[in-house]
């Protein structure tokens, strides 16, 4: 039986440029629908957010280059909290599969592991 389920993930770019946001957020999208075996036919809908340190481009344009023409797509401020590891795109998508919550995998790549290393393989 198929489920709505909510995958999450985050990635740290490496500068406020346009390729650099544009790139660390296709390396999130795909590694995330590669690991929960997704297609773009499977999601419901993704917010992205963004630290107040990425202004440069709009996450979202990351998933329309990578076919998710269908998939409504919110992008977002993160809170600025005091501290907080910079340049990080988070995404949480929304998804239809047949998977059980525990085989979710979330995905956090370059320094965002250090957000979540309770999940990083």
């Amino acid at each position: 039986m198929r489920r709505v389920r909510a995958v999450r993930g985050a990635v740290q770019v490496d500068a406020d440029e346009r390729a650099a946001i544009v790139e660390a957020t296709m390396e999130l999208v795909a590694e995330t629908m590669d690991r929960n075996g997704l297609t773009t036919d499977d999601v419901i809908s993704v917010i992205f957010t963004a630290t107040p340190d990425l202004t440069a481009e709009f996450p979202a344009v990351a998933a329309r280059k990578l076919g998710f023409h269908d998939v409504p797509l919110l992008c977002a401020t993160e809170i600025a909290v005091p501290g907080a590891l910079p340049r990080v795109v988070r995404l949480l998508a929304h998804v239809e599969t047949g998977r059980p919550r525990s085989a979710i995998r979330h995905v956090y790549l370059r320094g965002a592991a250090a957000l979540r290393p309770d999940v990083v393989p």
